[in-house]
């Protein structure tokens, strides 16, 4: 009989221990699912506070854009609406002292047109594509000859930008800007390309024809802009290349055309003279035509330093052939300095040209090599075009 009781008992222990197992684990499983639970909601909860700030904002009314043009003592600040008139106003006391400064954009409350923000300085999307940010390819070994004219162009902009403490310990300010000038295809924009390639600045290339706008003032707000951009993104080196489409000598007798574009170089001559500080920024201006420039724009103070870029003579017509020859498979009996000397009055262009069209006549062939024959060929095709070109013959033009 008493065995009989133990083994109850024994069992009734069994089981209890067996469903408190059980009922420890059920509550640890509701726990988790209560704490995972607790989490979903609380990403409801911020998801819906955050609809509710959304729904708020959606249901402001919308803001003025206006230009910040003086601040006052008493908290408050003038500002031109872009309605048009000028206002006192209370400036939001959250907004950083230091980002308020005369020419700043703002948004403006629509009742009361108070500074509630501080936007973002607007910029055209043209010149944000102005920027080249592929490294140009271009090295020094490029270059055929122009020895000083490449040293002064690393003087006045590459020395500046690596190694500025050169003009502190002399005493002097780095030239302002260069203008490189010469015949069409002597190499000027090259020399940019391998200045750009051997410093870390931010290279923006501007085509004096993109600064001629149709409107009044649009030329002149892209001038303004791009030197702005550059500063933005100092140290770099802006590059104007066509320089004459906007800086030719101003006319007494001119059409409504010809006063934009003297707006738009007067507006040039302003960012030049640096009113407001220009820090790492270098200007190369090139021109084939600096005869026709206007004096305000070749005085020192703005271009500090004016670079002929004439055509090669022979030696460096010879260098110029090796340059662009040595990746091609050139047959051993051509020799170059024969063609140097043919070449006479021959920009580095037409050299480049020459090479290409004599590769052209050996894969019209079916020949992997280039013989002395296609480069006489080559001579005599590319000089008689330019010759048509300059003589006004050319049927295409």
């Amino acid at each position: 009989m008493p065995d009989t009781v133990d083994n109850k008992k024994a069992s009734f222990d069994d089981f209890a221990d067996s469903y408190t197992r059980t009922m420890e684990r059920r509550i640890r499983a509701l726990e988790t699912e209560r704490q995972l639970l607790e989490v979903q909601r609380n990403k409801l909860e911020e998801e819906r506070d955050n609809l509710k700030l959304e729904l708020q904002k959606l249901r402001q009314p919308p803001l003025f854009t206006g230009t910040l043009q003086e601040i006052l003592e008493n908290g408050k600040a003038i500002v031109k609406s872009s309605t048009g008139p000028s206002f006192v106003v209370v400036v939001d006391s959250s907004i950083p002292k230091e980002l308020l400064s005369p020419s700043t954009r703002v948004a403006l409350h629509q009742r009361n047109f108070a500074v509630l923000e501080v936007l973002p300085q607007s910029l055209d999307p043209s010149v944000r594509s102005m920027e080249i940010e592929t490294k140009p390819s271009e090295t020094y070994a490029d270059i055929g000859g122009l020895k000083e004219q490449l040293q002064e162009l690393r003087e006045t902009v590459e020395l500046p930008l690596l190694q500025p403490e050169l003009f502190e310990k002399v005493g002097i300010e780095p030239p302002k800007g260069v203008l490189l000038h010469g015949p069409p295809g002597s190499g000027k924009t090259l020399m940019v390309k391998a200045v750009a390639h051997e410093t870390k600045a931010t290279f923006i290339r501007v085509i004096g024809s993109e600064l001629v706008q149709k409107y009044i003032g649009e030329g002149a707000r892209l001038v303004r802009e791009v030197f702005s951009f550059a500063r933005e993104n100092s140290p770099s080196i802006l590059f104007i290349d066509e320089l004459d489409a906007i800086g030719s000598k101003r006319l007494d007798i001119a059409t409504s055309g010809d006063r934009e574009v003297q707006r738009t170089l007067m507006q040039l001559l302003s960012e030049l003279d640096g009113f407001s500080p220009r820090g790492d920024v270098k200007i190369i201006g090139a021109t084939n035509r600096v005869d026709i420039l206007d004096p305000a724009l070749l005085r020192p103070g703005r271009f500090d330093r004016h670079i002929e870029i004439p055509l090669p003579n022979q030696e460096e017509r010879l260098e110029i052939f090796k340059i662009h020859t040595r990746l091609m498979n050139i047959d051993s009996k051509v020799d170059f300095s024969y063609f140097a000397d043919e070449t006479r009055h021959s920009s580095g262009a037409d050299i480049r040209a020459i090479t290409q069209e004599a590769g052209m006549f050996a894969i019209r062939e079916r020949r992997t090599t280039v013989t002395f024959d296609d480069f006489k060929l080559a001579v005599r095709k590319v000089l008689s075009i330019r010759g048509d070109i300059l003589l006004g013959r050319n049927q295409y033009l």
